[in-house]
């Protein structure tokens, strides 16, 4: 799958975002699911080497010099292959905050692929991985309004893990927050990260942010989450990613 633009959209927008790609890449799809509905809310898009290689193999060629590019790339490259498969359901994408330098702009590739592929816009859910330092959280908080104006779906990814935590939900409330795994791993058998995770939903209820749950791997970790109210959830418990694939989910395996 190549990794170069349509015409139409390499006219649009800086040199920076639009030079070419030394290296190929894909993605594989991992469901999100929604326990209370007992159907898949979405899927993440996972970046992958071009025959399925990890995701490191891609993201160590990724450097200042390519940052757009690639960061455009992603995009596009993941709307069309979603696309392709026929998801009709959410399509959540991570972004690199630092590549982003004008978000009216820098949106207007994903757009396009948009419009040229018919997905929904809102359909479209970005993750700002918390973990990631952002330079200028002032300018993240433009970024997530500019995409909420747009109507996409705004989410935090790894919260519990990163450098700004409840200043950046100060500043900005996604539509979704996604607990880090590390709070998730064993946690039906560790009071203190249950107690930290009851406040931190309680909290989240109370500003209307949506909790999804990552990186489940036991069914004791998914019951604790669905006791405690937090449906959306997503781990190897229901599925690995599936390679240029849409897993699908058998819920009356999942049934509490």
């Amino acid at each position: 799958m190549s990794t170069e633009f349509p015409k139409e959209i390499t006219q649009i927008g800086c040199g920076f975002c639009y030079v070419p790609l030394a290296f190929e890449f894909s993605f594989a799809f991992q469901p999100i699911v929604d326990l209370h509905k007992k159907e898949v809310f979405g899927y993440e898009a996972l970046v992958r080497g071009p025959q399925g290689e990890s995701a490191y193999s891609v993201l160590e060629q990724v450097n200042d010099s390519n940052r757009y590019a690639f960061d455009q790339a992603c995009r596009v490259k993941a709307i069309r292959l979603a696309s392709q498969l026929q998801l009709d359901k959410v399509l959540s994408i991570n972004f690199l905050p630092n590549a982003v330098y004008e978000p009216a702009h820098c949106i207007r590739s994903t757009l396009a692929a948009a419009k040229e592929t018919g997905f929904p816009i809102e359909n479209l859910m970005f993750e700002i991985v918390e973990s990631e330092q952002v330079y200028n959280r002032q300018h993240l908080t433009k970024i997530f309004k500019s995409y909420e104006k747009q109507g996409f779906i705004t989410a935090i990814d790894d919260f519990g893990a990163g450098h700004a935590g409840l200043n950046l939900l100060a500043d900005f409330l996604p539509s979704v927050l996604k607990i880090d795994m590390d709070l998730v791993r064993d946690i039906d058998k560790n009071s203190t990260k249950q107690t930290i995770v009851r406040h931190l939903v309680s909290m989240c209820n109370e500003l209307k942010v949506r909790v999804l749950a990552e990186g489940l791997e036991t069914a004791e970790e998914v019951n604790f989450f669905r006791s405690i109210g937090v449906t959306l959830q997503q781990g190897y418990f229901f599925a690995h990613p599936g390679f240029e694939t849409l897993p699908q989910i058998d819920f009356s395996v999942h049934e509490s």
